[in-house]
């Protein structure tokens, strides 16, 4: 049987990884999700230490995981931009 737990988590793809853009909003790096059907934005939270400029100029690879910071769904810096 399939829980909300189980949908909610598909739509919101956590453990899979994106090449995202990033803007800064609200003293955090967001950027919207890329899977239309999600109903949360995604907040890059953490491994942006790791980021040479805030918000990079291109696209980074960011691993969704699974939690909520301020209304968005947590994700977390893997690669640079390029996907280094």
């Amino acid at each position: 049987m399939t829980s909300i737990r189980d949908l909610l988590g598909e739509s919101l793809a956590v453990g899979e990884r994106f090449s995202l853009e990033l803007e800064a909003e609200d003293g955090l790096l967001v950027a919207d999700h890329p899977y239309d059907a999600s109903p949360m934005d995604v907040a890059v939270v953490e491994g942006v230490e790791n980021l040479e400029e805030r918000p990079p100029e291109r696209p980074v690879e960011v691993e969704i995981v699974g939690r909520v910071v301020e209304g968005r769904i947590a994700g977390r810096v893997v690669g640079g931009p390029g996907g280094d």
